[in-house]
């Protein structure tokens, strides 16, 4: 059975919340791409659309979106998802998964592209003093 930590962001105020999903609201997620827009009923954020940004897989392979399917891939990268060149010109061969989700994957990042009010208050991450 598939099992997920999603780490939502809320672009407006900068912050990000994990989530741990199982059963019946990770299996919303298997089979849907990166770039991919979905409700946020399986978060507990049933008044908000996310869209998947990206994620990893258990043993820290990023997911990039320009690899099909779940598979593992080596490229050869200069840049971008997987390896930042520490010298200009520099490249190395990374081992990275394909951008649809499935067992493999064990985070998922989405980020809140559509809805109304506070993303914390709807989580239940609200500071109670705040409130004081």
């Amino acid at each position: 059975m598939a099992e997920f930590k999603v780490v939502v962001a809320d672009p407006e105020t900068g912050e990000t919340f994990q989530r741990e999903v199982d059963g019946q609201d990770a299996n919303r997620f298997l089979g849907r791409e990166l770039g991919d827009e979905i409700g946020g009923d399986a978060l507990g954020l049933s008044e908000y659309t996310i869209e998947l940004t990206g994620g990893s897989d258990e043993t820290g392979r990023p997911m990039r979106e320009d690899v099909s399917g779940t598979r593992l891939k080596e490229l050869l990268l200069e840049g971008g998802v997987g390896f930042e060149p520490s010298r200009e010109g520099e490249r190395k061969r990374i081992t990275v998964r394909g951008r649809e989700i499935d067992d493999d994957i064990a985070q998922i990042n989405a980020s809140v592209v559509d809805g109304d009010g506070d993303v914390a208050a709807a989580l239940g991450e609200g500071d109670a003093e705040d409130d004081e």
